[in-house]
């Protein structure tokens, strides 16, 4: 009868990317020239299950041949960014018969998968790219909320809308979610009219501000993420950071930089003559989510009620989950 094999230890895990990751663990010298094939059970560290690994013969998800350590681990197809998993391994020695001598389950292990790198986030523009639909002018950006985030605002900020960390709504990979603070802005406007839409999912009062303020040759600008939430509208998500500010140190490193006067989504042409003003100009096939990295005081716009209804949470995207099968907007890394 075959010795048994003793239990991995000392799990390490390194290189961790938004889908793949390498692992390694320590065993027996004895046990490293006899084991050909290693089980690596991996689950999102929500689902965990005490119990998962207490059965040495229930099927693992991965199951691969022996390798030197440390051991790639990869597929988009169940590795997802910026998320948290538990991972366990098993040795084995595949028998004659095609049955398996196995060692114990190691200690679990928890780790979080990376961010979109410069590369996918890449691909997603690109793919957004095709979206974007002809250029609209525009004159000002605009922000919804309730009469109570209004009078917050002007009784304990001092008429500052101050930045607030964004959510994880969108790509789960993004590399704004959750580390990114900012103020959201809009800058849509309807094809008849010229101006911005009537209605709102976020609030009945509107502040508005010239686009100038937010959009101008101090102001970097970068792409930050495309998605759809199982809708046939797609929305892109734009940063715009005052240039060597806190944001734009944050983003110059992580999310590709736009031409402020050539892309695809939003542009600053500058007057090409003396008493001309700029012209500002949002994609019209996408909805844009401009997330703005410095506080906004009140006083440089006006806070009006608007016309239409604000009973449309259904369009609301705080916290709204990509949709994960649109051939339009996913790239082929976790999503």
């Amino acid at each position: 009868m075959d010795a048994p094999l003793s239990t991995p230890c000392n799990i390490k895990i390194c290189e961790v990317t938004c889908d793949s990751f390498r692992i390694m663990w320590d065993m027996a010298p004895e046990d490293s020239t006899r084991a050909t094939h290693f089980f690596i059970d991996l689950s999102r560290k929500e689902n965990r299950d005490p119990n998962r690994f207490k059965h040495r013969d229930v099927p693992t998800k991965l199951v691969a041949k022996a390798v030197p350590l440390p051991m790639a681990v990869r597929g988009h197809w169940f590795l997802s960014p910026s998320t948290d998993y538990c991972v366990a391994v098993q040795t084995a020695v595949k028998q004659p018969d095609g049955d398996y001598l196995v060692s114990e389950w190691s200690q679990i292990v928890e780790f979080c998968t990376g961010d979109y790198a410069m590369e996918h986030l890449q691909q997603l523009l690109d793919k957004a790219k095709g979206s974007a639909g002809r250029l609209l002018k525009f004159s000002v950006f605009y922000r919804n909320q309730h009469p109570d985030y209004f009078d917050y605002v002007r009784r304990e900020c001092g008429g500052l809308m101050r930045p607030a960390l964004k959510d994880t709504s969108g790509s789960h990979g993004s590399p704004i979610n959750g580390k990114l603070h900012g103020v959201f802005f809009s800058c849509n406007t309807e094809f008849d009219t010229g101006l911005p839409p009537r209605d709102s999912p976020y609030g009945p009062l509107r502040f508005q501000i010239p686009a100038g303020y937010l959009l101008n040759p101090n102001i970097c600008l970068y792409f930050a993420d495309f998605y759809c939430m199982y809708t046939a509208y797609h929305y892109v998500v734009l940063v715009l950071a005052p240039i060597g500010t806190e944001g734009d140190a944050f983003c110059c490193s992580r999310l590709p930089m736009l031409d402020l006067t050539s892309n695809p989504f939003l542009t600053f042409t500058a007057p090409k003559r003396q008493g001309e003003e700029p012209l500002y100009c949002h994609a019209s096939d996408v909805i844009l989510e401009v997330l703005f990295t410095e506080p906004i005081p009140l006083d440089q716009g006006a806070v009006e009620q608007i016309s239409g209804h604000h009973q449309l949470m259904s369009l609301t995207t705080a916290n709204a989950k990509k949709d994960p099968s649109c051939k339009v907007c996913n790239i082929s890394v976790g999503r």
